[in-house]
């Protein structure tokens, strides 16, 4: 059985994509989080036709990964398409495994890295698909809440406008995950901050977010009274005709593009 080694550190974006090209399913099997994490931002800005993915791991993995709204959404976009299914085990006690049509990859650590061993005997990427089928078959499905990016940006666009879906952007390509290793900036956060820059209404912001299943109407208004504490935020009354006059969210600093330094203020004690 022939096999080819290929080095994760440099090669592995391309590797997957390479597999991705060839193949029309592929099983992801017990991904380590930096693995899992690295095949799905490959397959999220894959260009061409996906194959159908097919992850099983182990329920810490997806719920660690679905902490992370950048991570979680680009993973509910693949869902949304149909090329990706989650499911969970606690019965794996192997490498990490991506199972094509024609190839098996092993990922393995090798001096603080990662390598791939990679084989396309034939006999043998048989008996590892055929053994891994029932496991596929007996796994939990893990449901994931976290709406899709793509539907994030559309409906922003939609509701408030291109500036507003341009900034939400702008402040996520800032950060690597959301919220950060200090929790500083979370979606809700980061929402507010440029309904803020925007002085959009938060009633309008707020029902936007709930609406597309990014939190509910109430951490909405929990992280503004947060964001005012901490200077961030400020709100003016807007008089409507029935009712209690609605809050226009007004940004206290001058610059939404700094965003560490947002990040700071936002955990200030």
């Amino acid at each position: 059985m022939s096999t080819e080694a290929v080095s994760l550190d440099t090669d592995f974006d391309e590797t997957l994509a390479s597999l991705f090209d060839d193949a029309e399913t592929v099983l992801v099997v017990n991904p380590s989080l930096e693995v899992f994490r690295t095949a799905m931002e490959t397959a999220f800005e894959f260009d061409d036709e996906l194959p159908t993915l097919q992850v099983l791991a182990t329920p810490d993995v997806l719920k660690t990964a679905a902490e992370d709204f950048i991570l979680a959404s680009q993973i509910a976009d693949l869902i949304d398409q149909e090329t990706l299914s989650l499911r969970t085990t606690t019965d794996i006690a192997r490498s990490s495994l991506f199972v094509s049509d024609e190839q098996v990859m092993t990922v393995v650590p090798v001096d603080g890295g990662l390598s791939g061993l990679t084989s396309t005997d034939e006999e043998f990427v048989e008996t590892v698909q055929s053994a891994f089928d029932d496991d596929w078959n007996a796994g939990e499905e893990f449901s994931l809440r976290t709406p899709p990016l793509s539907r994030v940006r559309d409906t922003l666009s939609d509701e408030f406008g291109k500036e507003v879906e341009d900034d939400f952007m702008m402040m996520l390509e800032e950060r690597e995950t959301i919220p950060g290793e200090e929790d500083e900036l979370d979606e809700v956060t980061i929402a507010l901050l440029v309904g803020a820059n925007n002085e959009l209404l938060l009633y309008d912001i707020s029902r936007w977010g709930e609406d597309v299943g990014l939190a509910s109407k109430a951490t909405f208004s929990r992280t503004k009274t947060r964001l005012e504490d901490r200077g961030l935020i400020d709100t003016e009354k807007v008089p409507i005709e029935v009712g209690r006059p609605r809050l226009r969210l007004l940004l206290v600093p001058d610059d939404l593009e700094d965003v560490e330094a947002l990040a700071e203020q936002a955990t200030a004690a």
